[in-house]
């Protein structure tokens, strides 16, 4: 209940002058438009990329990369973004490249970013892992509050939408095109990877980042890198990360990697150290990962995100 009194608060809101002078921006509607262009860097694969930072309400959530490829059965569009709003622009963009509409879509994981636009596309095939359609489905109630809460009126309309179809096999067929699968975790415990056979294109999802912070809010850190070193012997040809640029070299993969290994030893030794949290929040960060897209901010949320945890694998307990 407390989800749906949220949105038509939102939405009654949006009149009054009140509301208004609450959070300006954040209720003109007319202004709420995302403008999402697809970048060609594959034969037949486009990218629309998002914004290398935390949601805001001059971003309106739009800050993930989704990809469009392109089938005889029509387009396969992998993650589909935020919002509704942010959906219907994704089809409108999706008309311009295509008159045979999308044949399916496939969602990488369960963080809001990559699944909320999925209302738009409802009566066709929505793929993921087994364990992404039910995370989906329990938690995206919160998430929804959160985001309701962070980008005000760009939700307007948005209601969580779940997979519809679990991928259980090494491989999915969609047109003539032919997708290899990777159930991997770390990222979430449910991360999927995909490489398109045709072009060798490999669509990482948060499991890769590029000049922007990873997020760890459901991290395992140790099983990241695994997932990381399964991707790097793939040798794709090219990486659509979650976040940031095209990558044709490898390179979300390997900063991904340096940048974990850092966070994780740099908050071992606080916790070894006997620095409570607040004290290393204050922690120094190499310039190579402070030029990042949402720094400090991201490594100051891994720090409320991981620390707990790391202080009771790491300290002693004193009642024994």
């Amino acid at each position: 209940m407390r989800n749906i009194s949220r949105r038509t608060a939102v939405a009654g809101l949006a009149s009054t002058t009140a509301a208004m002078a609450f959070q300006p921006a954040a209720f003109a509607a007319a202004k709420k438009i995302y403008d999402l262009v697809p970048i060609k860097v594959a034969d037949g694969i486009w990218m629309i990329e998002g914004a290398t930072e935390y949601f805001t309400q001059d971003n309106g959530g739009a800050i993930v990369n989704c990809t469009l490829i392109e089938t005889s059965a029509g387009l396969v569009v992998i993650d589909t973004g935020p919002s509704l709003r942010y959906g219907v622009a994704l089809r409108n963009a999706i008309a311009q490249l295509s008159t045979l509409g999308v044949a399916a879509v496939i969602n990488t994981h369960h963080h809001p970013d990559h699944f909320f636009g999925n209302q738009v596309f409802n009566q066709i095939p929505i793929y993921a892992l087994e364990e992404t359609r039910k995370l989906a489905e329990t938690e995206g109630d919160a998430f929804s509050d959160n985001m309701y809460r962070l980008l005000g009126d760009w939700m307007r309309g948005t209601e969580v939408t779940p997979p519809n179809k679990a991928i259980a096999s090494s491989s999915l067929s969609i047109g003539e095109r032919e997708f290899l699968i990777y159930p991997l975790e770390g990222h979430t415990s449910s991360d999927l990877a995909i490489l398109d056979k045709k072009t060798g294109t490999l669509i990482a999802g948060d499991l890769a980042f590029l000049d922007r912070a990873p997020t760890t809010p459901h991290a395992n850190i140790a099983k990241w890198k695994e997932s990381l070193q399964q991707l790097k012997a793939v040798d794709a040809a090219g990486i659509v990360p979650g976040h940031g640029i095209f990558d044709r070299a490898g390179n979300s993969l390997n900063q991904t990697t340096a940048y974990l290994e850092w966070l994780d030893q740099s908050l071992r030794t606080s916790v070894t150290e006997g620095l409570d949290m607040v004290e290393a929040l204050e922690s120094s960060i190499p310039e190579e990962f402070l030029a990042m897209g949402a720094m400090p901010q991201e490594f100051q949320r891994s720090v409320a995100h991981l620390y707990p945890d790391l202080e009771r694998e790491i300290l002693p307990l004193t009642n024994r």
